[in-house]
């Protein structure tokens, strides 16, 4: 379960991040990250209703907060994270989806290399 202090919550937060944010991009999703000053990241997710009904966005919204769970450990703290879902990612299994999560949060190069 990740804790609510993790969690993007006010639209301030949402809207400086999509203004000063760094953005990836995949087919399935969009990954915007941006520095919050804060010992720890903090997480947002937009799953809009283009995805489709409520059932299939909680479902996508579930798999997205599960896969950056298990990365938390392993991320550089200081950061919002915002992840924005794409219609092609409702249906798609959990591995597909933390595969592309590590990809894109690779190339942001936040992840903290253990043990070198």
């Amino acid at each position: 379960m990740m804790g609510r202090h993790l969690r993007l919550r006010r639209e301030e937060d949402f809207a400086r991040l999509r203004r000063e944010g760094r953005a990836y991009h995949h087919r399935l999703l969009t990954l915007s990250l941006t520095p919050n000053g804060l010992p720890h990241n903090r997480y947002g997710f937009i799953t809009s209703k283009r995805l489709g009904k409520a059932v299939a966005r909680n479902r996508v919204r579930r798999l997205l907060r599960e896969v950056l769970r298990e990365l938390h450990p392993q991320l550089e703290a200081g950061f919002d994270i915002l992840v924005i879902a794409r219609p092609p990612m409702v249906g798609q299994p959990l591995t597909n989806i933390a595969r592309i999560v590590q990809q894109l949060i690779r190339q942001a190069g936040i992840v903290v290399e253990r043990g070198q």
